[in-house]
């Protein structure tokens, strides 16, 4: 067990609107979503004594949001580059300030305008631009779409599949009021989304949203508790040129560092918020971590339909996996014993168990 475990609690999670025109500051929406953290949690911003957020050129730094929000001493304070990998490892450096002694609440969020303002999709934005701009790959989507594709001849799984992931998490987001895309999605309809780059259409590409989520980390205060935390990778889907397998994604790495640095096992698992960025992930991390097997069965049958209940990023929207660890929150306040979420970075990525209070 991790010396930090079960020390920090998650007690309070804000989020803005989820649109795709905001038309508002990346400052305004960070500062709403803290905001509704900080009275979730019972708190005001002035206890923070420290902040966090992680993002790609697209946000607003930490030190603004505290002097927007009147925090007048502000302790360790972190802008970290980077973005799907830290959506779970981000808790790990929260719970570590706590159990060291260097902070006793820490806000984490994120903000971004990702449709109407910087657009992910739109460059190239990894180390693997010298090896893939030659061949017109710009973006991350034609980068997963080449890995998905050798993922699919290997496994077996076809667009049936693909689109069995992308309908459930329609109808999982059915009733989330916070959701994007909340339509059902039939065959016929999937069918009939243009494709981005083959294997992947539209549909199977997470939304681009403008939104914030934001987290209040706590060692004083109550909340579901941070169990466990890994952070690694390897070669695979970001580093084609010296893969040994293309199709390799984070979870085949950091899987087994999670279950050895937490004792438990996939059976534990009750609430599972799987990054979602394309729908091939989900069978991937499904069968990386142990949580399914007959993946061919399993996804036609929507055995699946315990994942990412409030619709994914495929359908709630994309605060860059940070929305996910929200969602974990909410279901271990209510009925569910263990959350895992996950960070999606290509071969690089991060995962935590969360436990109920």
């Amino acid at each position: 067990m991790q010396p930090f475990s079960g020390r920090a609690a998650v007690a309070g999670v804000g989020m803005t609107a989820l649109t795709r025109a905001s038309g508002r500051s990346e400052l305004d929406l960070a500062v709403e979503a803290v905001r509704a953290a900080c009275r979730d949690a019972g708190m005001e911003p002035a206890e923070v004594d420290a902040l966090l957020s992680y993002h790609m050129n697209d946000s607003v730094p930490v030190v603004q949001v505290a002097r927007a929000l009147g925090i007048e001493r502000l302790g360790w304070h972190n802008d970290i580059a980077g973005g799907g990998t830290q959506a779970a490892s981000i808790l790990g450096d929260a719970a570590m300030l706590i159990h060291c002694g260097m902070a006793r609440n820490i806000v984490i969020y994120r903000a971004l305008n990702g449709r109407s303002g910087k657009r992910l999709n739109v460059a190239s934005t990894g180390p693997q631009e010298e090896l893939t701009r030659r061949y017109g790959m710009a973006g991350p989507i034609p980068l997963f779409a080449l890995a998905a594709t050798r993922y699919l001849h290997d496994t077996g799984l076809t667009e049936e599949h693909l689109h069995a992931v992308v309908a459930q998490s329609r109808d999982n987001a059915a009733g989330n009021p916070r959701a994007l895309r909340r339509e059902p999605l039939t065959w016929d309809d999937y069918q009939a989304k243009p494709y981005v780059c083959t294997p992947l259409r539209t549909a199977d590409c997470c939304q681009e949203t403008d939104g914030a989520c934001a987290l209040v980390v706590s060692g004083v205060l109550t909340g579901p508790r941070i169990h466990t935390v890994v952070r690694g990778g390897g070669p695979g889907c970001s580093a084609m040129d010296s893969a040994p397998d293309v199709s390799a994604i984070f979870s085949g790495h950091v899987a087994p560092m999670l279950w050895r640095a937490s004792g438990m096992k996939p059976a534990d698992v009750d609430a599972a918020l799987l990054y979602d960025a394309y729908s091939w992930l989900v069978p991937r991390q499904l069968a990386d971590f142990g949580l399914a097997e007959d993946l061919d069965g399993y996804l036609l049958e929507r055995r699946h339909a315990w994942v990412n209940r409030h619709g994914g990023l495929l359908s709630e929207g994309y605060v860059h996996g940070l929305n996910n660890v929200a969602q974990a929150v909410r279901e271990l306040r209510e009925d569910r014993e263990v959350a895992l979420v996950t960070g999606f970075g290509g071969s690089y990525g991060s995962a935590a168990l969360l436990t109920a209070p």
